[in-house]
């Protein structure tokens, strides 16, 4: 009897001990385990040991045990301004009330709210990774404020690209104002790197996470670490088309022409007559030189949203542009007019079209055009050295000097870089 009895309270401790075991809680890395504290050189480029292209080690260290499926959950093609629904989120109020005051474009007082948390809850990894996409989400608020204080009608902060397509957004900041905001983008940038940093710390980021890393490092022009991370968010949720596609932007802005191709391709194939990516498959082409091809996906492009109630003039200026390096400028005027009758304070139609006049010796009409692309895109280098000699040869002499002088300037300071098209 006594036997029996102690088989029967062993059996009992067995099965306590088992269900803790169960029970136990994943063990995370130490704090300092394995992790190289995140690194900025004040130059404003971002680099690791001062030798390599800025990645965070700290999402590296834990990214690569996370399984595939971990982001399964996250909506497929959501646009950027959405947020995966974290249960972590979901369950606690504050987070919870930061991240919708985020999605409603309230990202300052989204901010406050998280770091509230965070200083009750320093060792939160859902809270730094929420705060780091709401402090991207301020970039993009005063991208877009900054846009509609120079009337702009395009779209707020553009992600990826090497062809600017859309307005300056500094127009009507004067150099000051330009520097001033991209100080405050970098600023805002790395502090956003720094809490996807922390928060790898303490747990495996998501796939959404990931990507607004690799936005991250797009802002900052780290292309290579930027297709570093959407390439890795990309195996983990291979049918987002979105992903695919910034994942094409990055791959033709480092003249990785090929898979460009094979980006754009993969998002048309999840989003067919998605007007963007058929217009950038045409790029890359272009990039090859497979110029037929090209021209064939920017068609493409403009067929597709033939009956659109709203157009994106990027088709009609990559045709144009193509024409133009073909010289056929009478023929690459007609698309780029149409270009400007879509997105008339677009600066580069006017500028390409001053070039298809110039071409045709028609200065009048060409110095109106670069005058026009002028005063959207003053910070432009490049349209004064158009400009100038077009002044000289009308025996603009006065006028042809200021915009040399300015040529000679703002080529020698490297001024700020032209707001991209999405």
């Amino acid at each position: 009897m006594f036997l029996e009895i102690a088989f029967v309270i062993f059996a009992i401790l067995v099965m306590r001990l088992g269900t803790r075991v169960l029970a136990a809680r994943p063990l995370k890395l130490a704090k300092n385990s394995c992790l190289t504290p995140l690194r900025i050189s004040s130059s404003g480029n971002t680099r690791g040991d001062g030798r390599m292209a800025l990645m965070l080690t700290a999402l590296a260290a834990m990214l690569w045990t996370a399984p595939k499926t971990a982001s399964a959950a996250w909506p497929q093609s959501a646009p950027i301004k959405t947020l995966d629904s974290a249960p972590q989120n979901r369950a606690d109020p504050l987070l919870a009330e930061a991240r919708a005051l985020a999605d409603k474009g309230m990202a300052s007082e989204a901010e406050q709210r998280v770091r509230q948390y965070l200083a009750m809850h320093p060792d939160s990894s859902n809270a730094h990774f929420l705060l780091g996409y709401i402090l991207f989400r301020e970039i993009q608020e005063q991208a877009a404020g900054n846009e509609n204080a120079s009337l702009s009608d395009s779209a707020p902060m553009a992600l990826s690209g090497s062809a600017s397509r859309q307005p300056s957004a500094t127009a009507s900041l004067g150099d000051k104002g330009a520097t001033s905001e991209a100080n405050y983008r970098n600023t805002k940038t790395k502090a956003s790197l720094a809490e996807f940093t922390e928060g790898a710390k303490y747990h495996p980021p998501s796939a959404f996470d990931l990507k607004i890393v690799a936005f991250d490092y797009v802002l900052l022009d780290d292309y290579v670490d930027a297709d570093k991370w959407l390439t890795k968010m990309l195996q983990w949720t291979p049918a987002d088309a979105e992903g695919w596609y910034y994942l094409g932007r990055t791959k033709y802005n480092e003249n990785r022409f090929d898979e460009a191709v094979h980006a754009f391709q993969q998002t048309l194939t999840l989003d067919p007559h998605n007007v963007k990516a058929e217009d950038n498959l045409g790029l890359a082409f272009a990039g090859l030189g497979r110029v037929d091809d090209a021209a064939g996906a920017y068609e493409n492009a403009i067929v597709w949203q033939k009956n659109a109630a709203t157009k994106n003039p990027g088709p009609y200026i990559d045709m144009g542009s193509l024409l133009l390096d073909l010289n056929r400028s009478t023929e690459a005027i007609t698309y780029l007019k149409q270009a400007i009758e879509i997105s008339p304070l677009d600066f580069k139609p006017h500028e390409l079209l001053g070039k298809a006049y110039s071409r045709l010796h028609q200065l009048a009409e060409a110095q109106n055009e670069l005058e026009q692309a002028i005063a959207l895109a003053p910070q432009n280098p490049n349209l004064p050295c158009m400009l100038g000699p077009l002044y000289h040869k009308q025996g603009l002499s006065d006028k042809a000097k200021v915009q040399l002088d300015r040529c000679t300037t703002m080529s020698g300071t490297h001024s700020l870089p032209e707001t991209p098209r999405p």
